[in-house]
């Protein structure tokens, strides 16, 4: 049987992420040495506090190992400070699985993801298929990388355009069986420990947004496969700590750092000319389809003072000599 650590990072959803321990705790993985840890990330609202008087109140204690903190690592940092726990320790898990802190298992996801990374040495990593609660049909989890021809067709966002541009698309059409793939959703994922750590785990230069498509691109060159595994199966309530979700009816703003993360992806994995080709591309996609948008009496679908926000805090930086911070 192998050795399975969970990791949760809280930011602000104490009681979502306590029911996401819970939907691990309460399931038998057949037999898989299973530990779990949540991490507060230095939650607002007492959130630390509130987690151990549940953890004591639960009967918890000894089955999980909260750390609280004392600053907003954001995403990939917050994973790393047990991550780089693990690697220390004298014996490391088999496997680690993320859970994000607004998500359930909704099946023996742990159980179904361990076998499957058993029974495929190659795969580094493996994602479960996501449902948000009350809907039939799963969200997309499984993705190509991103590129030039994907950021301008998903800028247009529209039908016949983006149709010419399906063999680039990042967002794939929802696999019914396995399927290798460039990426999942970090939401519900299965790592082989041993992969992940073989590339030094999530870059700290990211502080949410695009640290795992950074992650799950860097063992891909390091000769590890993504797989996507619909029978394992989790439940997402999306967005309720960073207020980003996708089909969001009412047009909002990206946060800064969403932008940040975006720029150093593409820096970090294609270098800073092909970044601003790429930026570049994002500022006419979205400008073309919001002009085809209004044309046909409809709302952009972009996010409010994109273009401004790409011009300052893409495109600038990319010109200047020395990258802005994250």
């Amino acid at each position: 049987m192998a050795k399975i650590a969970v990791i949760i990072v809280n930011y602000g959803t104490a009681m979502l992420a306590l029911e996401g321990v819970s939907s691990v705790l309460t399931r038998a993985h057949r037999g898989h040495e299973v530990s779990v840890h949540l991490v507060d990330n230095a939650s607002p609202g007492g959130d630390a506090a509130l987690i151990r008087q549940e953890i004591k109140a639960r009967g918890w204690q000894g089955r999980l190992t909260f750390h609280a903190e004392a600053e907003n690592h954001g995403f990939g940092r917050g994973n790393n400070l047990v991550l780089n726990t693990l690697s220390a320790a004298p014996m490391t898990p088999d496997y680690v699985f993320l859970l994000n802190p607004d998500a359930v298992l909704e099946n023996e996801t742990l159980e179904i993801l361990a076998d499957f990374l058993e029974a495929h040495p190659q795969a580094g990593a493996a994602g479960a298929e996501i449902r948000k609660p009350g809907e039939p049909e799963p969200v997309t989890a499984a993705f190509r990388f991103p590129g030039l021809a994907s950021t301008f067709a998903a800028a247009i966002n529209f039908g016949p355009i983006t149709r010419l541009f399906d063999r680039w698309r990042v967002a794939l059409p929802i696999p019914k069986q396995s399927s290798e793939v460039d990426w999942v959703a970090g939401a519900a994922v299965m790592a082989r420990f041993a992969a992940w750590r073989e590339v030094d785990f999530f870059d700290p230069d990211y502080f949410l947004y695009y640290e795992e498509v950074d992650l799950m691109r860097r063992c891909c060159l390091a000769g590890w496969q993504t797989w996507y595994v619909p029978e394992a199966r989790a439940l997402h309530t999306e967005g309720e700590a960073t207020g980003v979700k996708s089909g969001q009816s009412t047009r909002r703003r990206h946060p800064a750092y969403l932008y940040a993360s975006w720029r150093m992806y593409f820096v970090k994995n294609h270098g800073r000319l092909y970044a601003l080709a790429a930026a570049i591309l994002w500022l006419l996609g979205g400008a073309v389809g919001s002009t085809i948008a209004a044309l046909r009496g409809r709302a952009s679908a972009m996010p409010l003072h994109y273009g401004r926000d790409i011009f300052g805090k893409v495109i600038l930086p990319l010109l200047s000599s020395r990258p802005a911070a994250p």
